[in-house]
């Protein structure tokens, strides 16, 4: 089992290309399912999450051929007009939740799916009621049995009919499997309580230059009015917020300069903020985010609560606490999405940390330095954190269970490397 091997104390300096984002590219690789034409997609990352979704699809009979391209993302070029398998087996998807992303998509072009309850981190529930829900208002008949969602259109029915959906909370996943539903729908569908997440945005842009009519993506309302045909289109994935806001903490705390290419300073304000309220020296510009830091001797911890976009991100919520971590005074960090994502708290205190949680608040105070011990990466932001953590830890820190770092970053150990880091890939025979 490949592990990480980090000697801290170094500050990073240079570029660093940022990756297509995962959470883009699965719904995206997904809505090509609803078409029989070619589609293209460019700047996919390379991404265990999106080698599985590659293997789910290609297992439902379509074609999925990858480019790669070592400037950054690679081309993913895909073709279900010969799909015959309908269905997303538990084998395929139990490592990954955005499996559900298979059930509206399918559903809506064949009018019968069978798709297995998603897998993924242990950071807590999420519940796939809201998807059923949605497509039942839509006229879908389903069942979950055996551990399967079991989905068909009533008999006489050809498409899903449009509808008026509002969920119960917000829903990023939901509102992707809605969005593409209602695309083939037959009528009008309006989406409240939408989510905003710009990788919702570009997935609608996807849908429209495939021929859907949809208006408001990026807001709460989304309506969509549902045509009969969708056709091939070519796009290239958003730029990974997350995998931004990784680097953009890992500069702060370690100090440095860095300019993050292709990073969109507009998706990562609540973050952005926070950074230049701790003292770094933050600047957006055409070709990326341009980030300056002292390190710890001038961060100031801040407190934050995670929320939905455009708020401050949870997937951002071990990254920017491992900053707090050496940051001078307390902060307080509370985690309102997810009921289980402190579990990087108790690695993070083997390093040296002083945390201490109570239900949804973590309260962190600043420490002068981290010591390097080994760790354990519990999900797929707590191994970004620990690499953080890490990365200003003196003498050497090895992260184990890196194949949830795998899940969501393209190559992290390489492109640190290539801001000076001294880090290396190590396999547990070496360790």
């Amino acid at each position: 089992m490949d592990k990480l091997l980090i000697r801290g104390g170094r500050q990073l300096r240079g570029e660093v290309l940022i990756s297509g984002a995962k959470n883009a590219a699965l719904p995206e690789l997904c809505a090509a399912l609803l078409t029989d034409q070619p589609v293209v997609l460019h700047n996919v990352p390379r991404l265990q999450d999106v080698s599985t979704m590659l293997k789910l699809v290609r297992n439902m009979g379509v074609s999925a051929e990858r480019d790669p391209n070592e400037q950054g993302g690679g081309t993913v070029r895909l073709n279900a007009g010969d799909l015959t398998r309908p269905e997303a087996p538990y084998e395929l998807v139990k490592t990954m939740r955005a499996s559900v992303l298979a059930l509206g998509p399918l559903l809506a072009r064949f009018g019968h799916a069978k798709v297995s309850l998603p897998g993924g981190c242990a950071i807590g529930s999420r519940p796939v009621d809201q998807h059923i829900k949605g497509l039942q208002a839509m006229g879908a008949e389903i069942v979950v049995e055996h551990g399967y969602m079991v989905a068909r259109l009533p008999a006489g029915r050809t498409r899903l009919k449009g509808a008026r959906i509002l969920t119960d909370m917000v829903t990023v996943t939901g509102t992707e499997n809605f969005l593409m539903a209602a695309a083939l729908a037959e009528g009008e569908t309006l989406l409240e309580n939408a989510a905003q997440e710009p990788e919702i945005v570009d997935l609608a842009e996807m849908l429209i230059r495939m021929g859907a009519k949809i208006e408001g993506h990026g807001t709460s309302h989304i309506r969509i009015q549902g045509v009969e045909k969708l056709h091939g289109c070519e796009h290239a994935v958003v730029a990974d917020r997350i995998e931004a806001g990784t680097f953009l903490c890992a500069v702060a705390a370690a100090g440095g300069e860095a300019l993050l290419r292709h990073a969109r300073g507009d998706h990562l304000d609540a973050v952005i903020d926070k950074l230049r309220d701790a003292g770094c020296d933050v600047a957006c510009a055409q070709d990326g985010i341009r980030i300056a830091s002292k390190g710890a001797e001038q961060l100031k911890a801040q407190s934050f609560s995670t929320t939905e976009y455009p708020g401050f991100p949870t997937d951002m919520q071990a990254q920017f606490m491992a900053l707090n971590v050496i940051a001078r005074g307390a902060s307080m960090v509370t985690e309102t999405i997810f009921e289980n994502r402190f579990m990087h708290v108790n690695e993070m205190v083997r390093l040296g940390a002083r945390i201490h949680v109570e239900g949804k608040v973590a309260m962190v105070e600043g420490v002068p330095q981290l010591s390097g011990a080994t760790v354990m990466a519990t999900d797929l932001r707590a191994s970004a954190s620990l690499v953080i953590a890490g990365l200003v830890a003196e003498g050497e820190t090895l992260v184990d269970r890196i194949y949830h770092l795998d899940r969501g970053y393209d190559r992290m150990e390489a492109k640190l490397r290539g801001l000076g880091a001294d880090i290396e890939r190590v396999t547990g025979a070496t360790a």
